[in-house]
């Protein structure tokens, strides 16, 4: 299998990062957001140097596993929303289109918020004051919102870090010397009152492009994904759920061989994209280490899916992915789920994928109904019908979109016309 792809965002980073130092207010736009480029690809491995040993810190002390509550059930009166979001841009603009996305929507309600840490400094992994304060804003706004946070695992993170040096690194963290670091951010996201934050770590791990991947000492990085667990875990008045988020398929390093242990994983994500060019995606749910494997080893270890990152890449605007994925998720329940929303890979900020944008916010949509049909006088409200015996006349099912979906999605129907979308009914 081709190496997975790369979306780089060191100049979006290095974009945050001064303004995060300077005044803490992040540019907006689309164009900010935009972190498509061409793939790394890593050079070979520089001559190992001789390593000194590094001294091993003292243990942290041992900690009661705290198992964070689970999260609240959607507030919606007679159906279950589904906890779905879109990575919109780092900062307070971000939030803000949010907003604007739900509406594109019909008002379907983004319950999910996702942001990045610059992994350029330690400072900004640490939280630099006054980046995370509006997504902590939005997050405690309503009880029934999630906010997912990437927590890089070490600075210079997208610096293309040799091998070599990257091995030692690692060894440093697994011996304690970043904790620190760690320990202020989850102080900082107490302080903020967004406790039960969702912290990705060191996300697609098994890749080339990130200083934290995991290839160069998988066991170093294991030990040291679990000493960060620990001393986040630490902090009094933390809730935290951690979320092991590879990248879909082998890439440099299948993925289970990174996995640290069922003690410090509460999820098990992916990071899921349509490429390689001309893959199907049937091709990307049965691949090695891919989307079948995900839920498979997340059942076998008692732990929920999530796709913190998803969305279109290497095959244009491809409506058949975007209808297939969310399918996927349809039907095995992710605890979450965001879409990458910028160009290549988004819909509502990417004009490119007007296609792929219909089905999505067809599916999405919290108003769009069928034309088709004659719209109803006004009555009085309608309250949700109880379940009846008696079979009932055919008609256009609620919620759904005349699209032409072809023969696959009609299988899934039973029938033509429309889609029907369900997902807030089957939630449990």
């Amino acid at each position: 299998m081709a190496p997975q792809h790369r979306r780089t965002r060191s100049g979006r980073l290095a974009v945050v990062a001064a303004s995060v130092v300077a005044t803490t207010a992040l540019a907006s736009g689309p164009g900010f957001a935009a972190g498509a480029g061409v793939a790394r690809v890593a050079g070979p491995p520089a001559p190992a140097p001789a390593v000194t040993p590094v001294p091993v810190a003292p243990a942290l002390p041992e900690q009661p596993r705290v198992t964070p509550p689970p999260l609240p059930a959607p507030a919606w009166p007679g159906r279950h929303a589904p906890a779905f979001g879109a990575y919109l841009d780092y900062g307070p603009s971000g939030v803000a289109r949010m907003l604007d996305l739900s509406r594109w929507l019909g008002g379907a309600e983004l319950r999910v918020g996702h942001t990045y840490l610059p992994g350029d400094r330690w400072s900004n992994i640490e939280g630099a004051p006054g980046f995370l304060d509006a997504w902590a804003r939005w997050r405690t706004g309503r009880d029934d919102r999630m906010f997912v946070l990437n927590v890089p695992m070490l600075e210079r993170n997208e610096e293309q870090v040799s091998d070599a040096e990257v091995r030692l690194l690692l060894r440093q963290g697994a011996a304690g010397r970043f904790d620190r670091h760690f320990r202020a951010l989850a102080e900082r996201l107490v302080r903020l009152k967004v406790p039960d934050t969702v912290i990705v770590l060191g996300w697609e791990m098994n890749g080339s492009t990130y200083t934290h991947r995991c290839g160069p000492d998988p066991e170093a990085w294991k030990t040291y994904w679990n000493r960060i667990v620990t001393t986040m875990r630490a902090v009094p008045g933390q809730k935290f759920r951690f979320d092991f988020a590879p990248s879909r398929g082998r890439d440099a390093v299948p993925w289970t061989q990174c996995y640290p242990g069922d003690d410090s994983v509460d999820i098990v994500g992916m990071d899921s994209y349509d490429q390689p060019s001309g893959v199907t995606f049937d091709e990307q749910v049965n691949e090695p280490y891919g989307l079948q494997a995900q839920v498979d080893f997340a059942k076998a270890h008692g732990k929920p899916v999530s796709y913190p990152e998803w969305g279109l890449f290497r095959n244009g605007d491809n409506a058949e992915y975007m209808r297939r994925m969310l399918a996927w998720m349809n039907e095995h329940k992710p605890l979450y789920n965001t879409l990458t929303d910028y160009c290549p890979h988004g819909v509502w900020q990417c004009p490119d994928n007007p296609r792929a944008a219909e089905i999505y916010r067809a599916l999405l949509s919290d108003t769009i109904t069928d034309p088709l049909t004659e719209p109803a006088e006004p009555t009085d409200p309608v309250t949700e019908p109880e379940e009846s015996t008696a079979p009932a006349s055919p008609t256009s099912p609620p919620k759904c979109a005349p699209l032409d979906l072809g023969d696959w999605v009609e299988y899934w129907l039973g029938g033509k016309l429309c889609l029907r979308f369900d997902w807030w009914a089957r939630n449990p």
